[in-house]
């Protein structure tokens, strides 16, 4: 099924837990690999990784279920709306895997992730999200890269909801519109870290899902794994490094 008509199901509201957790899982791929040069392509579970010289494409992941409806509507640094938090400041440089990995500018970057409570805005009144925030758009915009290949958005740090871990949403696509790259941001875990320190808000973090376990990440992450500092005082600040085939 097309993934325009398996979104249009999930908001139909007939979709249960499980399909919802199948629907953040990586799409069903045969493991390929193909090499020409000094780039070589590799798929594996899903996960698709180009390596050129030194510098390795971020891996592609899924964009749904909670994709944004119109994104070029939501150029704006600070996404967080009314939503609250504790303060995170996410700074993603994209930069060209076709190129040595140099810095890519004048790309468009979305990014959407969910609130403090694990709820996504634009969706909701469903079975795989009982309220709803079908009218409201929190948590999501869009920048673009200087000419550092930086973008930077203020947010709020991301709760969690069954099956998955901490994670933001990021689609790159380049000056004219055209989709470079979907991918997904993990975050650091364990003692000491900022998941450690957020504690899943109110929900605390019994039953939560492990970048380990996560249906998106299990195959490995450490290209989309992110660096955090900061706490819960004075907020957390994020920065990645993602590449992209341009």
């Amino acid at each position: 099924m097309e993934r325009k008509n398996f979104l249009k199901s999930l908001l139909a509201g007939a979709v249960t837990a499980p399909a919802l957790l199948a629907a953040c899982s990586k799409d069903s791929v045969s493991p390929t690999s193909s090499s020409s040069g000094t780039t070589t392509t590799t798929t594996t579970g899903g996960t698709t990784t180009t390596t050129s010289g030194s510098c390795t494409e971020a891996p592609t992941e899924t964009e749904g279920p909670f994709p944004t409806h119109t994104p070029a509507s939501y150029v704006r640094a600070n996404i967080t709306d009314d939503r609250t938090g504790y303060k995170l400041t996410i700074n993603i440089n994209v930069t060209n895997s076709k190129s040595s990995c140099a810095a890519l500018a004048g790309a468009l970057v979305d990014i959407w992730h969910c609130d403090a409570a694990g709820n996504y805005s634009e969706y909701g009144g469903t079975s795989m999200q009982s309220t709803n925030y079908t009218s409201v758009h929190f948590l999501r915009g869009r920048q673009t890269t200087d000419s550092t290949g930086l973008v930077s958005f203020t947010s709020i740090f991301p709760g969690w909801y069954s099956g998955r871990a901490t994670h933001i949403h990021v689609h790159v696509y380049n000056a004219s519109g055209t989709s470079l790259k979907v991918t997904q941001i993990a975050f650091p875990e364990g003692t000491g870290s900022a998941v450690a320190a957020v504690n899943g808000y109110s929900k605390g973090l019994t039953g939560y899902t492990t970048n380990a376990n996560d249906n998106v990440f299990s195959d490995g992450y450490s290209l989309e794994l992110a660096t955090v500092t900061g706490n819960t005082t004075d907020g957390f600040v994020l920065n990645i490094t993602l590449a992209v085939a341009a």
